[in-house]
């Protein structure tokens, strides 16, 4: 199972599940007849990945979720997404620094969805991140030939992935909170909750903090659906406190995963991962 090979999607977010897809899809009770639901969809990777049939993938980061619903409509394509990384590639590697802080200041006033995906893949670790005025804030990652033809192809053909599931899946994308997401579920949904991890480093686009994990947790169980939560369970330094105080009812399953965490190797430390159930998983 752990040999399946995992589709990564255009944008990179901190903590992307792409090594833990195979984990996640063991215990995700989908059939054709459930409606999936990410409150926290990020990247997308897993239900991309688990590719449900109808699907409702929920942000709060507006830009994330532009991306893709332009990418849904037509009005960004794979073509358009490749001729904009050629050019701005170009211009990066011609100007170094100063043209990615042209970009980024560019993007700040006009929010485009091509210069979105630019300075996910030119700035620092991929990160995505922003001030209190919500401008994007992630300094460069000093890598000015970092669009050669095989890596815009690569990133292309990771859009083209996602075009093509759009034409044979019933998905939508919106902008809101996790509890109106949650609370608008049909009767029919399986809800997956990625939130930012509690008790670890959170400056995405909200900060998180314990009253709005208590929030999730009320908001899953006044819904009464079934759902997965991934969360942390321990490193060699401490233990996630919130696994027994919070979701106590609920059943648990581990996976040691590892994270990168700075620009060094020495810095891959691990971490078990814990998924949360309001279930009983099978096996």
């Amino acid at each position: 199972m752990n040999d399946e090979k995992v589709f990564v999607p255009p944008i990179k977010t901190q903590g992307i599940k792409t090594k833990l897809v195979p984990f996640i899809k063991k215990y995700a009770d989908v059939d054709k007849n459930s409606i999936w639901i990410e409150p926290f969809f990020g990247s997308g990777v897993v239900g991309f990945n688990l590719a449900p049939e109808k699907a409702i993938f929920s942000e709060t980061n507006p830009y994330l979720v532009d991306f893709y619903l332009q990418l849904k409509k037509g009005t960004i394509t794979s073509q358009i997404i490749r001729e904009h990384l050629e050019e701005n590639g170009r211009l990066l590697s011609e100007k170094d620094e100063t043209y990615y802080y042209v970009v980024r200041e560019r993007f700040n006033s006009t929010h485009s969805p091509l210069d979105f995906l630019f300075l996910n893949r030119s700035c620092f670790n991929g990160m995505i991140r922003f001030n209190k005025r919500g401008e994007f804030n992630v300094p460069y990652c000093h890598k000015p030939q970092r669009f050669s033809k095989a890596y815009i192809t690569k990133v292309v053909n990771q859009v083209i992935h996602v075009e093509q599931l759009f034409r044979n899946h019933d998905w939508s994308f919106q902008c809101q909170s996790f509890e109106k997401t949650i609370s608008e579920a049909p009767g029919n949904a399986f809800i997956y909750c990625d939130p930012p991890y509690i008790g670890r480093h959170v400056d995405y686009y909200d900060s998180w903090d314990e009253e709005q994990e208590q929030r999730l947790c009320d908001a899953l169980k006044r819904s009464g659906h079934q759902f997965l939560l991934s969360t942390w369970d321990h490193n060699q330094y401490r233990e996630n406190q919130y696994l027994q105080t919070i979701w106590g009812f609920c059943s648990k399953v581990n996976q040691e995963h590892f994270y990168h965490v700075g620009a060094r190797e020495k810095n891959r430390v691990p971490m078990t991962e814990a998924l949360m159930m309001n279930f009983t998983p099978l096996g």
